[in-house]
């Protein structure tokens, strides 16, 4: 990077921290720290929940997922829309009339203790692990920008968010979410019209399209049915729709979020907003990874864009094998680019166009013999897809963009790791050392602990972070994480508020039964993740009500429905 490029990152750090730390002096109390007195502004509120949804990993790993599998994953995002309807109408007046500090409070007054308790175990657990994904993807770039080793850029971005988030309260993680979520959309629109604007002088933008669209990277839809793919209308919308439902009416770090609304209609007014904004804005950042991939036609991309794991095959014994594996991919992509170029000035030519499909598919197959030699010397899995974007980046983009795509990055990760964060410190303090320890001591006290759960947290965190950049993308990752849980989480809310007749046994059991459903199902079979969420509801909602109808009382569940 260039010195003007640092100049922007250390000016965005600078200004963040400084206003964070200015907006914590609002958070003295409780309900200050974790709920800013409810009294935030829905349009504050929602762009809080796009941008806490809106991670590092929206920026690196979506990009990199395009690049590599082209747009069906926004496919992902089909359900949400009616997923964000249906909460508006239950969960928010449901919790916002309950006046919790946790979406997991109300299961005790529902239920009893222990579905209480369990169920927030399940979401920090969940989120711990989402939270060390979230932490791995700006590592991502700090390491290709600075030539640091993963520990190190882990290390370094996971303490670091990990001590600011320590002294600062929702209040200010929101209101640096707004300020966040501006630079994330100019950045990402400078960062699309540079690419355009590096195409090759004779290559039009309808000329990328036709490109793009031979290779099926501009495919949205796919209506085939098929539990096996990840990515298709009907997982989107049912799958999909489950997942949403799930993470933003029962994850802590969604339902946190609305919570500090100043009423329940500008609860459900900051929903509504990110369900209508988000489809556009991840449309736009997956064509951002299509147009790189076009890009790379007339550029050459790196065999293994993971430099550290390319350096290490080069110093080893197999140096003779990768060189030639190597030389293979070049004049691949020597092919590919004339037959590119000559599909490109001639879109009708069907013989063009299965000449360009043919030399793309002899790219790809010199990459995965590189990738296979890579994970034969490091004896590690070996996935670059998340490394695509920030290489392009740092190769390709003129200095001064350089630096407000990393300040992009840095905001978007900052503003998720801390809203994590905070909600991981609110539901351990709240659902478990306030509820089970202490039940009674002052605000000073409980913040203490806040901070002290946050840092916790936040070393957790840095762990996972470790190991999350080998599984694959980082987008794919988190999700699949939640999933595991989600689903269960879900059921117990139907059952909680779709039904007077469960009892809180029922729902105790309903949710070890779906936990062990999907960790049976993950195990044993090839169902794609975001059909975890529905397998998940729909065993804890079947065995928690015929739990609770074979062993509760006619008093106890009227008891309960009270």
């Amino acid at each position: 990077m260039k010195w003007l490029d640092w100049a922007i990152v250390a000016a965005y750090l600078l200004y963040v921290i400084i206003d964070g730390l200015r907006l914590t002096k609002r958070s003295k109390e409780v309900e200050g720290y974790f709920l800013a007195n409810r009294n935030l502004p829905w349009w504050a509120v929602g762009l809080s929940v796009m941008a806490t949804q809106l991670s590092a990993i929206t920026l690196v790993g979506t990009t990199g997922q395009a690049y590599a599998d082209g747009m069906r994953f926004i496919q992902f995002y089909f359900g949400l829309p009616l997923a964000m309807i249906i909460l508006c109408v239950t969960a928010v007046p449901f919790f916002y009339r309950a006046r919790v500090y946790t979406a997991y409070e109300y299961l005790e007054r529902r239920f009893d203790v222990k579905t209480r308790a369990l169920t927030s175990c399940c979401f920090l657990i969940s989120r711990g692990l989402s939270c060390g994904v979230i932490v791995a993807a700006p590592s991502v770039i700090l390491s290709i920008v600075l030539g640091w080793n993963e520990t190190t850029t882990i290390l370094v971005m996971g303490l670091t968010t990990t001590v600011y988030t320590m002294f600062g309260g929702v209040q200010a993680v929101t209101w640096t979410d707004v300020k966040q979520m501006v630079i994330i959309f100019v950045g990402m629109s400078v960062c699309l019209f540079v690419i355009i604007g590096q195409f090759p002088s004779n290559v039009s933008i309808g000329d990328a399209m036709t490109l793009a669209g031979a290779t099926g990277k501009l495919m949205t839809v796919d209506p085939q049915f098929n539990l096996n793919e990840t990515y298709t209308l009907w997982s989107g919308l049912i799958g999909g729709m489950f997942l949403a439902l799930a993470y933003f009416g029962c994850d802590q770090s969604q339902v946190q979020r609305y919570l500090t609304a100043r009423s329940e209609s500008e609860g459900r007014t900051s929903l509504l907003m990110s369900a209508f904004i988000k489809i556009p804005m991840q449309f736009l950042i997956l064509f951002i990874g299509v147009m790189v991939f076009v890009f790379y036609q007339f550029k050459d991309p790196p065999m293994l864009f993971k430099a550290d794991d390319r350096a290490r095959v080069e110093r080893s014994d197999a140096r003779a094998e990768y060189d030639a594996v190597n030389a293979q991919y070049e004049q691949a992509l020597e092919a590919r680019r004339e037959a590119a170029a000559r599909y490109a000035g001639d879109h009708a030519s069907s013989e063009a166009r299965a000449g360009f499909i043919a030399a793309d598919a002899r790219v790809k197959e010199a990459r995965a013999r590189g990738a296979a030699l890579a994970e034969r010397v490091t004896g590690k899995r070996f996935n670059d897809v998340n490394y695509v974007f920030p290489t392009f980046v740092t190769t390709y983009m003129p200095a001064g963009v350089v630096g407000l795509i990393i300040a992009a990055i840095f905001a978007a990760a900052m503003s998720s790791i801390a809203a994590e964060l905070n909600s991981l410190a609110t539901a351990t303090v709240i659902d478990f050392y306030r509820r089970h320890f202490r039940r009674e001591a002052s605000d000073a006290h409980y913040l203490r602990v806040s901070k002290m759960a946050t840092a916790a947290w936040g070393g957790f965190a840095c762990v996972v972070a470790l190991y999350a950049s080998r599984l694959g993308s980082l987008i794919e990752v988190v999700n699949r994480f939640g999933s595991y849980f989600y689903g269960s989480l879900l059921g117990v809310f139907v059952l909680a508020i779709g039904t007077r007749r469960a009892t809180g046994t029922g729902a105790f059991a309903g949710l070890i039964a779906g936990v062990a459903a999907v960790a049976v199902v993950g195990a044993t079979t090839k169902i794609s993740f975001l059909w975890y969420n529905v397998v998940g509801c729909v065993v804890v909602v079947v065995v928690g009500m015929a739990v609770s109808l074979a062993t509760g009382s006619k008093r106890e569940i009227t008891e309960q429905t009270k």
